[in-house]
């Protein structure tokens, strides 16, 4: 059976992102054998694993406002600094707080 709606939480994610995906679960979910697969050391892996999963958590939360939603995956795909992510989504806040 083929899918025929993809989660909009996969279809925002990039193309070396399912691949990591696929391959952690052809080795079981083994930090170990996808490190060795990918040549790296298990903290880098696991620090990938990790971002992944803020992505997806990012993709999940429907009830984030856009533009913070757009900082965040900057700071994740490293585009952006996470300082200058929290002082613009803290600055973004204020605003939003005083238009109210």
């Amino acid at each position: 059976m083929a899918i025929e709606f993809v989660p909009d939480w996969m279809a925002n994610l990039e193309e070396e992102d399912i691949t990591f995906i696929r391959n952690f679960l052809l080795a079981s979910g083994s930090l170990k054998e996808v490190a060795g697969l990918y040549g790296v050391t298990y903290p880098t892996v696991r620090l990938r694993l990790d971002r992944l999963i803020q992505k997806i958590k990012i993709n999940l939360d429907n009830e984030s406002d856009p533009f913070i939603s757009l900082v965040k995956r900057l700071a994740l795909n490293e585009k952006l600094d996470f300082d200058t992510a929290k002082i613009l989504i803290s600055a973004y806040k204020k605003r939003e707080g005083s238009v109210l």
